[in-house]
């Protein structure tokens, strides 16, 4: 749809009428720009009328009338449809009524009992990639010699590694004996029966990281690396490809689902010698995984600010490292030491070890796919931007910038572009690695906006530069300043704000909970936060972003202005929120979307040191949180897992709602929460039976992990199914997995062939 010219009307004019208009001071023309406005609303609905007859262009709200016209029915038990006027109902209203399955329904009616038609529902019904298989090919069988099935599953071979380790996953091609089982019974369901049809499917995504900085495991050996920049163990994810036959059934590379590392290798036979190396498949660039060195070659720069790139004097390119020189190993132990000038790449744990003497001494590169349940933290995905409003200063960093640190841009803003913008955008535009000193300070009602392109996720890497004084991440601001953070990851130390700043974004960030990971995904130090406030004023507000505990202490952090008495008074007070002659409101925090981990139920997730609680109202919404919470106030708590004791001071001010919380916790007064709802009635053994059952289960607990705060397929429907629209509760609340979950079996009994039972069961 477009907006004509809004001199449209006024030029269809004969030229006579223009110039006398012009003569008299354009009435005519003012006149006609307005009846112009009223032709362009009644245009653009006319052209949305048009759109609203194709599944492809129509709004919203029109296709469940769509789908009336074809004979779709919707799933009743995942739900009715919400408040179309509300974001988040439209976002429901989405998975409980699938455009895409709507525009495939009479399609897939026409290919209604074929096996590839299950995955296709998969996808366009819940949105997962899926694996269909019928299990009745893997029963193990006397075959008729006349009548051969050579591509039926074969007697184990404990020879052949590769079936050994495909057993009971999607991709099996072993023998069984039968289950005599029904695959979708409710007490004890059994795969291997000759009914059976199994629909694997996948709920994690690939998340890209292009050209991002490998980590050298130095405590191990200079030729020692992780794909991972934290130094962490992570398994490296599939980047799927599409089908080329719709009628096909996928394959493992169709599918996001971590690298096999014996299906990462490929083996040629080279003048009779078996030679082993990367699979093309899967290693190169712009697929699955890639790894680049350095290459040095002289020359001269003359970028400005090259003082303050690594690498001033050179030119610096990247060389791919050779498919044929990547071999596959082992490197659980870091044992393995490859020969020659091959490079062991452990795809499972997403290790690299280069040949001894050989190592890389200015870096190495990669590129990978990590496995995430959704769009949290720091991340190559799509996300909002936020602009600030009025004159705007804007300033790339990156290696083909104008400016290649953050240092370098924020003393261009400071020394000669602050007078004439207030506000600032400070733009990385690479996924790199940037080691500096950052301390931010705003003056009166400045903005400063640091975030990360699309599709970009930088690193900020803190370390310990003074023994004598805190290294961190500081911005202080004068009084009605504001800052933002947005797609960024912080490691090493942890963040400080400070002074009389008045408001502090933090979105779509990740502030690594401990500082920082070891290899298993423990935390280096697990009792120090990821943020701290020396801001009494500030209001506070996290999005969409993973961090460690929050530090809360409204007095400023600089108390070499106030007296000794107000110190003094300060500190009699504990709590930090009364002053000597005054009282300081609380900080307003507010939290969405996101997790906030104390590393252990025990620990402080949101606290004040020294203090029996936080000065801070908290608004809290679709979080889980690891540690325990103890603020002044809780305005309102919704769809939230708190998994650590909750301490409220007023209690009578705000409440919490379709929340699960902590047994012996102090909070607000509560609605439909859990367990209270469970153990309602009960007393003794049963109420403590009935506590344990609905406490919320997690594949993991520990950042770095694929499956990090995912809920366990055992977890209780109360929790899975316990927020205020029936989807889970915690920070993937917004996924909609049980709505998606009751649509795709809703279709699969619609759509399985005759006689056949079919289940749905999780990959990852």
């Amino acid at each position: 749809m477009t907006t004509m010219d809004t001199d449209h009307l006024y030029n269809l004019l004969p030229t006579i009428y223009r110039l006398r208009d012009a003569d008299q001071g354009y009435p005519l023309q003012a006149l006609l720009q307005v009846i112009q406005e009223q032709v362009d609303v009644v245009r653009q609905d006319i052209d949305q009328l048009y759109e609203n007859w194709f599944i492809e262009t129509c709004d919203d709200w029109i296709v469940p009338y769509i789908g009336d016209l074809i004979g779709w029915r919707q799933v009743h038990d995942a739900g009715e449809p919400g408040d179309t006027a509300t974001q988040r109902g439209e976002a429901r209203n989405r998975i409980l009524i699938p455009r895409r399955e709507l525009a495939n329904t009479i399609r897939s009616r026409r290919r209604k009992g074929t096996l590839a038609l299950l995955e296709l529902l998969a996808n366009d019904v819940a949105g997962w990639p899926a694996r269909a298989v019928e299990f009745f090919k893997l029963l193990g069988s006397t075959q008729n010699l006349n009548f051969l099935h050579p591509h039926r599953a074969a007697s184990i071979d404990v020879r052949q590694g590769t079936r050994l380790f495909l057993l009971d996953g999607p991709f099996d091609e072993a023998a069984h004996t039968v289950d005599v089982r029904r695959i979708n019974s409710t007490h004890t369901p059994g795969r291997y029966n000759i009914s059976g049809v199994g629909l694997f499917v996948c709920r994690l995504k690939p998340y890209s990281l292009t050209q991002t900085r490998a980590h050298c495991a130095e405590d191990i050996g200079p030729d020692c690396f992780t794909f991972s920049v934290l130094g962490n163990d992570v398994p490296l994810f599939a980047k799927a490809s599409l089908e080329s036959d719709p009628t096909s059934i996928a394959r493992e590379i169709n599918l996001p689902v971590a690298i096999r590392p014996r299906a990462f290798e490929a083996r040629k036979v080279v003048n009779g010698v078996v030679k082993t190396h990367a699979s093309e498949v899967y290693y190169g660039e712009g697929k699955s995984v890639a790894i680049w060195v350095r290459k040095h070659r002289r020359g001269h720069a003359d970028q400005p600010d090259q003082k303050d790139h690594p690498a001033h004097n050179e030119q610096l390119t990247r060389e791919l490292v050779p498919a044929s020189r990547i071999v596959p190993a082992d490197l659980s132990g870091w044992n393995y030491r490859p020969r020659g000038e091959r490079v062991a790449v452990d795809p499972a744990l997403g290790r690299i070890v280069f040949p001894s003497g050989q190592y890389p001494k200015d870096g190495v590169w990669v590129s990978y796919q990590q496995g995430f349940s959704s769009d949290i933290g720091g991340g190559e995905y799509e996300r909002p931007l936020s602009q600030p409003s009025g004159k705007v200063g804007f300033y790339r960093v990156g290696p083909d910038e104008d400016y290649h640190t953050i240092n370098a841009a924020l003393r261009q803003w400071r020394k000669h572009d602050s007078q004439k913008h207030k506000n600032a955008v400070v733009e990385i535009t690479d996924s790199g690695v940037y080691v500096e000193q950052i301390n931010i300070t705003l003056r009166e009602h400045e903005s400063l906006q640091l975030r990360a392109a699309q599709r970009k996720r930088p690193v900020l890497r803190l370390l310990d530069w003074h023994t004598d004084r805190p290294d961190a991440l500081s911005v202080t601001g004068a009084w009605g300043s504001r800052f933002t953070m947005d797609g960024l990851l912080v490691a090493g130390r942890s963040m400080m704000v400070e002074g009389e700043i008045s408001e502090v974004k933090i979105r779509h960030t990740t502030l690594v909970p401990g500082w920082g990971i070891n290899s298993d995904c423990e935390p280096r130090r697990p009792a120090e936060p990821s943020l701290e406030l020396f801001c009494p004023h500030a209001r506070v507000e996290i999005e969409h972003s993973i961090l460690g505990s929050i530090q809360v202490q409204p007095l400023s952090h600089s108390v070499e202005h106030n007296t000794a008495r107000e110190n003094s008074a300060a500190a009699e007070s504990g709590c930090g929120g009364v002053r000597y002659g005054s009282r300081v409101d609380p900080i307003c925090l507010r939290i969405s979307d996101s997790i906030l981990d104390a590393t252990s139920t025990t620990r402080e997730a949101i606290g004040a040191p020294g203090c029996p609680v936080a000065h801070a109202r908290l608004t809290i919404q679709r979080c889980t949180v690891f540690g325990q919470l103890q603020v002044h106030a809780i305005d309102l708590g919704e769809n939230c897992t708190f998994n650590g004791r909750v301490t409220v001071a007023r209690r009578q001010e705000g409440c919490l709602r379709f929340c699960y919380v902590t047994p012996g916790s102090r909070t607000p007064r509560r609605y439909e929460c859990q367990p209270d709802l469970a153990v309602k009635g009960k007393t003794g053994d049963d109420k403590a039976t009935e506590e344990t059952r609905v406490r919320p289960r997690f594949n993991n607990k520990r950042y770095g992990r694929p499956d990090y705060c995912q809920l366990a397929d055992d977890c209780a429907i109360e929790i899975t199914h316990g927020a205020d629209d029936e989807s889970e509760m915690g920070v993937f609340h917004d996924l909609y997995q049980p709505q998606r979950l009751a649509n795709l079996n809703a279709r699969l009994e619609e759509y399985t062939p005759a006689g056949m039972d079919a289940e749905i069961i999780f990959i990852n």
